[in-house]
């Protein structure tokens, strides 16, 4: 097995005082690429948040590496290599594409070949603003620009969110790509369950903020029924 860049050990966190996710153990190695599933509410997008220092720990450990998080700035984790894309891109409409890979934090300078190394779209759209960007175009940009960082763990939230599954089916396969390319770890929180499994290694399923599924990939495919029954929240009779 690689060597975990990201080790969750009985992570609770929550807003206001109330738990969404609840004692969550959780490894992703370098390279690999772990798909964090469940319905809706179950506490995935918040288990991001928690590892990209948006929300604060209530117990628990978020380990990169073999560094202990605790009390690290959400801008000193991204200069350690975590790379977070969220739900709603995180792209700016009024700037062209190349303007976007002119945005670093200070000092940084982030590596535009290589986002058009595996989105060669983007090469093409480089003077085109961002509002005038397709879904699946501002999408690749958002991910394109966290590869640009170079990071050691990305985090991926929803990269379907209002996408056909034709443009999804060409964004996950670079995905595994590139962390396949660059042993960067990757943790994907996804809707469409298949498709997350299929360039997955792992599948780790929420419910309620409590982890009730965590197999092999190619497992949780084979048990469809197993599956969708976790993923509701149902547990399944013995």
């Amino acid at each position: 097995m690689s060597e975990p860049v990201l080790v969750l050990h009985q992570l609770t966190a929550g807003y206001e005082e109330a738990a969404v996710i609840r004692d969550i153990d959780l490894t992703v190695g370098e390279g690999e690429v772990v798909a964090l599933l469940g319905a809706n509410g179950a506490g995935k997008t918040t288990t991001l948040r928690t590892i990209s220092g948006i929300v604060k720990p209530m117990s628990g450990r978020v380990e990169f590496g073999s560094v202990d998080l605790e009390g690290t700035s959400i801008s000193r984790r991204a200069r350690m290599g975590i790379a977070h894309v969220p739900e709603n891109r995180g792209v700016f409409f009024g700037l062209t594409v190349a303007e976007h890979f002119r945005l670093g934090s200070r000092g940084e300078r982030l590596d535009a070949e290589a986002a058009y190394r595996y989105f060669p779209a983007l090469a093409e759209l480089k003077d085109r603003r961002c509002g005038l960007l397709s879904g699946g175009e501002q999408q690749m940009l958002a991910v394109g620009r966290a590869l640009a960082r170079h990071p050691r763990l990305l985090l991926l939230d929803e990269l379907s969110l209002g996408l056909a599954p034709l443009v999804v089916e060409g964004l996950l396969p670079v995905v595994r790509e590139y962390a396949v390319d660059s042993g960067c770890g990757v943790l994907l929180v996804e809707q469409h369950v298949q498709l997350a499994l299929e360039i997955a290694d792992r599948g780790c399923v929420l419910s309620h903020g409590e982890v009730v599924m965590h197999d092999k990939a190619e497992v949780l495919r084979r048990d469809r029924e197993l599956l969708m029954a976790s993923y509701f929240g149902e547990r399944a009779s013995a």
